[in-house]
């Protein structure tokens, strides 16, 4: 079928998806919704705190010295500036996060695991696994746990070619955009 794109009035075959890819589509927007709806269930009800905070705090207890500058943190989280900022901000109030100016240039923030942080993640892990481990992997054979990896590896090479490549860097500007 040929359409007619009208920002530039250039016709063009469509490579429309069949039935079948319709609906695999459809399942994986409605899967990955829900997935984050349920992670962050779990952490509200278990630690009183969003999905979000958990992943910075992981995140930070992964990173050397336990931390990072905030446009990294940004980058590795999918976050924006702005939006890891109110994080960090929130995290700070708790007593989990303390910012500080980089060292290395003294222009740049870095965002560093404070030791009540790492407590209360090594409190709040067993949890977040159990639950990722119960809605998407207990769910799958061995073997499609293999092919979900080499399906998410597949599609995230995809996702960095072509005209409109984006990588996860990315999504620290494009989440809110």
């Amino acid at each position: 079928m040929s359409v007619t794109r009208p920002e530039d009035g250039v016709q063009q075959d469509a490579r429309w998806l069949d039935e079948g890819e319709d609906a695999t589509w459809r399942d994986l927007l409605a899967m990955t919704q829900l997935l984050q709806v349920s992670l962050d269930r779990q952490m509200r009800a278990d630690a009183g705190m969003p999905q979000t905070y958990y992943t910075v705090l992981a995140m930070l207890s992964e990173a050397p010295g336990r931390r990072l500058r905030m446009s990294e943190l940004a980058a590795i989280t999918t976050s924006s500036p702005s939006r890891i900022s109110h994080a960090v901000t929130r995290l700070e109030e708790k007593g989990w996060v303390r910012r500080s100016r980089a060292a290395d240039d003294g222009r740049g923030a870095v965002a560093s695991l404070t030791d009540e942080g790492w407590e209360v993640l090594h409190r709040t892990a067993p949890g977040h696994v159990e639950q990722v481990r119960r809605v998407l992997f207990d769910p799958l054979t061995p073997d499609q746990r293999g092919q979900l990896g080499d399906i998410c590896r597949a599609v995230l090479a995809a996702l960095e070619q072509g005209p409109h490549a984006a990588r996860r860097t990315d999504c620290a500007s494009a989440v809110e955009g």
